[in-house]
């Protein structure tokens, strides 16, 4: 039987959060190698929007906090809209974007399924904030 991997515990109060702009900041967990996966709690204030942008990977989005709206390149009409313990799971190179519409902080565990973030910005300045 193959060794298996040791446990990976990560603690959200001794990570340092890398600021994403003037209303949201990043916290990640786990990630650059450790598991094959990236995990994270992003914060945003109300208005934050991030700039449409795609990952090679499945991303998983779960709301811990607040609302979260959600828009897939390509889909008509209003946003979809998330609510606490609710997830969106977006495929592999589809571009998309995500906001909170306020009135408060919204928190989510992003899960990205690779051992390290990548983002790829599309740019679109309609939609890039």
């Amino acid at each position: 039987m193959p060794a298996q991997p040791a446990v990976t515990i990560a603690r959200l109060a001794a990570s340092e959060p890398v600021s994403f702009g003037p209303l949201s900041h990043y916290n990640k967990l786990i990630g650059d190698g450790v598991l094959p996966i990236f995990t994270g709690v992003q914060t945003c204030a109300p208005g934050y929007r991030t700039a449409k942008h795609w990952h090679p990977y499945v991303e998983y989005l779960f709301v811990l906090e607040g609302v979260l709206e959600a828009w897939v390149e390509g889909q008509d009409g209003e946003p979809a809209r998330l609510n606490v313990g609710d997830m969106i799971a977006l495929p592999a190179h589809t571009p998309h974007v995500f906001s909170n519409p306020g009135p408060n902080t919204l928190r989510l565990l992003g899960i990205h399924h690779s051992p390290e973030r990548v983002v790829n910005r599309v740019e679109d300045t309609a939609t890039s904030a």
